[in-house]
């Protein structure tokens, strides 16, 4: 499997995503806001860019796992 382009960590469920956030002044770069519910995986893609939610502490958290070893 290829990894997301870009991989945002969240701490809420509930994520929103118009693939210009991180561009200042990059509205018009973007693509429309959509909404994503993050679900027993731990992540969420987005369609349009790509872009890949991991939900902190989750199943999908690689760094939370790196970070604090069983």
């Amino acid at each position: 499997m290829v990894p997301a382009p870009e991989v945002s960590r969240v701490p809420t469920r509930r994520v929103a995503c118009d693939g210009a956030t991180a561009i200042p002044g990059g509205a018009a770069l973007g693509h429309p806001r959509v909404y994503f519910e993050i679900d027993e995986k731990g992540f969420a893609d987005c369609g349009y860019c790509d872009r890949r939610f991991v939900l902190i502490g989750g199943p999908a958290d690689d760094a939370g796992a790196a970070a604090h070893p069983a």
